[in-house]
């Protein structure tokens, strides 16, 4: 069992290296759950999720294209890819070696894993064609630093429009939403004076508690955005803003995908994951802030 649960928390932490840690949950998390049903051990889904989602958040700070606020730090610190990978990599091997001391203190680890014939094959028929135009879409959406973001948008929304239009209804526009209000709340709060005298103040010198601090209350990625105008030290506000997606669920807004996609299965079940979720987020939080003052 430790196995099948090493590789599904492996999937997200190195996949969202490069395909960001929002795509590694959306993707991984329903393979997760499945793969648990057919082995009858629904126990399991909750620690599971929540250490998939902490290794999608964690290992996704080591590249400047794991997730959104990387990739704006990255363009603003003027560096290249290696020295940005440096700057996070010491934390993104505590975070692996935080997540394999979590699965061998699973319960039942060592049980042998025993998957129950299913006869529905619903969703399973991949079609090549829809497959190779998204793979393509993917590799044309890492350009976006090159090409312009109005142009990818359109194509992105053309095509699948096209090809697999019911995609677009099934789209999580709430959460999209959530997204566009924290960016506007975030802007707004920037251009008051007394808000950015008071940043300007704490956040210069501060930056991985404030990064932190901030994150737990409008996430992560508007953490940066605010933060990046009040201080000239990018390397620890990438460092605070990326261990500060731990924590409170919407420190990362992607721990919300991974929440959602548990609770359609299990809408019983909100409690328990929460408080799960929280009590595995601090102690990693706690573990990696505490490396800051030493590495």
């Amino acid at each position: 069992m430790w196995q099948l649960v090493s590789v599904l928390v492996a999937l997200c932490f190195f996949s969202s290296m490069l395909i960001t840690n929002d795509v590694s949950l959306i993707t991984f998390v329903p393979f997760a759950i499945m793969m648990l049903k057919q082995c009858d051990r629904q126990e399991l889904m909750i620690p599971v999720v929540v250490l998939q989602t902490i290794a999608a958040n964690l290992g996704s700070m080591l590249t400047p294209i794991g997730n959104p606020q990387n990739l704006y730090l990255y363009g603003l610190a003027g560096v290249g890819a290696g020295q940005f990978i440096m700057w996070l990599l010491p934390y993104t091997i505590v975070s692996a070696t935080l997540l394999i001391i979590s699965i061998m203190l699973l319960k039942n680890k060592n049980a042998d894993v025993s998957m129950k014939d299913t006869d529905d094959n619903s969703g399973q028929k991949a079609v090549p064609v829809n497959v190779l135009l998204y793979t393509i879409l993917f590799i044309i959406a890492l350009l976006a630093r090159v090409l312009p973001w109005y142009v990818l948008t359109v194509l992105v929304l053309v095509t699948t429009f096209i090809i697999e239009r019911n995609v677009l209804l099934k789209a999580d526009y709430a959460l999209l939403l959530t997204f566009v209000g924290f960016f506007i709340f975030t802007g707004n709060m920037g251009r008051i004076e007394p808000v950015a005298l008071f940043l300007s103040g704490i956040a210069d010198g501060r930056e991985i508690g404030v990064g932190i601090i901030t994150s737990q209350c409008i996430s992560n990625v508007p953490a940066a955005l605010l933060l990046s105008g009040f201080t000239h030290n990018i390397k620890n506000l990438a460092l605070g803003v990326n261990i500060g997606g731990l924590g409170t669920l919407i420190a990362s807004m992607a721990s919300l995908i991974s929440y959602k996609q548990y609770v359609n299965e299990v809408p019983d079940g909100k409690g328990k994951y929460f408080v799960t979720f929280t009590v595995y987020n601090v102690i990693f939080l706690i573990v990696l802030y505490a490396c800051t003052k030493f590495i």
